[in-house]
Order: C-alpha cells, then sequence, then structure tokens
C-alpha cells in the first residue's frame, strides 16, 4: 500500500488493521494481548480501529515482539552538519574581556 496519497485517517486504520492481523497471527484474544501489553482490552480495541495513542501502540508491539518493525516504520536519521550548524546558532569568536566603567573622578564632597 502507498501511503503517500491516503489521508492520515486511512494510515491509521491500516495500521490498525496490521495489528488486529499481527495479534491473529500470533493466536491471541484482545484481553490475553491487553494483559501482556499492561494495557486495557479498550485500548487494544482503539488500536484496531487506528485510534491508538502512540504509548499504546508501542506496548502492543512490544508484547507482539514485533519492535523491530519500529526500525523500518520510522528508521532512525542522523541530523545534517548543515542543520546542526544552524541549531547551534552564532558561536562566540573570541572573549570580550570584562568592561571596567569609566566613571568621572572620585571627588571627595564638600560638605
Amino acid at each position: 500500500m502507498k501511503f503517500e496519497s491516503i489521508t492520515p485517517h486511512a494510515i491509521a486504520t491500516e495500521l490498525g488493521d496490521r495489528v488486529r492481523i499481527a495479534r491473529l497471527n500470533a493466536d491471541l484474544t484482545q484481553k490475553e494481548l491487553a494483559k501482556k501489553a499492561g494495557i486495557s482490552v479498550k485500548a487494544i480495541t482503539n488500536s484496531e480501529k487506528g485510534k491508538s495513542t502512540l504509548e499504546s501502540f508501542v506496548a502492543i508491539l512490544v508484547a507482539l515482539e514485533m519492535t523491530e518493525q519500529l526500525n523500518a516504520f520510522i528508521p532512525k536519521q542522523e541530523i545534517s552538519p548543515v542543520q546542526l550548524a544552524k541549531l547551534q546558532g552564532k558561536k562566540r569568536q573570541r572573549a570580550t574581556g570584562t568592561h571596567i566603567a569609566t566613571s568621572k573622578s572620585k571627588e571627595t564632597p564638600s560638605w
């Protein structure tokens, strides 16, 4: 399935279908998967409908022993040197030293 041309809702629904199929292939009921993942049955149901929180989705992947799929799902990316330089901003080139305030000569008031 090409994800470029479909809506976010359709992608979430497709991911939910994939979670359901993975659960069925693992021969687990929703209740068994919920217990194994440490989340509620409602969270499993929502995930299979494509309405999961990220934390629940990851807990399901862990319970189904599918965390390696995350590398294909969202590969780790390195920040480019150009972007890193932009994020660091302008670095100081030299120290300015301490500024000594020049004040008028200290005169003692004549009272």
